[in-house]
């Protein structure tokens, strides 16, 4: 059974743990999602597999501009992928959006074929291409400058609610 839940202060070292576990490191990281996110943490088993921020002050212009959250950082260990649990932390974050009467929400998805699994959850549940084109670091991209191919090179999406 997946159980989805608000993450708080305490779970502050669990999160850091699951991190490391994904090869990852940012100092602060999560106490700063703490001040500006709801950070959705799911568990299988009892066991922390998977995490993601619901980001109510997005660094991509639009979204601030608009007013949309966005849906950030959605990471889920390898064992427990294809078992749906990333669906059920965007719906989850998707309907705590809708309870504070959001019209949409956000998502960014990266380009590379690593991301191709997100890329086609993202389209199957309803998430569309915001018509501004590809971002880095969450800034617009210009035709004939040159960009890193890396995670920060994505595709900003919408969704109604």
């Amino acid at each position: 059974m997946i159980v989805i839940r608000k993450a708080t202060a305490e779970d502050i070292p669990a999160l850091y743990d699951l991190y490391r576990h994904l090869g990852k490191h940012d100092e602060g990281y999560f106490e700063q999602a703490l001040e500006q996110c709801d950070i959705l943490m799911a568990y299988s088993d009892e066991k922390l597999c998977a995490f993601c921020l619901l980001n109510w002050q997005p660094r991509y212009s639009l979204y601030r501009k608009l007013g949309i959250p966005e849906i950030q950082d959605l990471n889920v260990l390898e064992r427990w992928r294809r078992k749906g649990i990333a669906t059920l932390l965007i719906k989850d974050a998707e309907d705590i959006a809708r309870a504070k009467e959001c019209e949409l929400v956000g998502i960014s998805v990266g380009l590379t074929k690593d991301f191709g699994p997100a890329q086609i959850l993202y389209s199957k549940l309803g998430y569309v291409p915001d018509g501004n084109g590809v971002t880095y670091d969450r800034e617009g991209v210009h035709a004939g400058k040159s960009y890193p191919m890396d995670e920060n090179l994505s595709l900003m999406m919408t969704k109604s609610l």
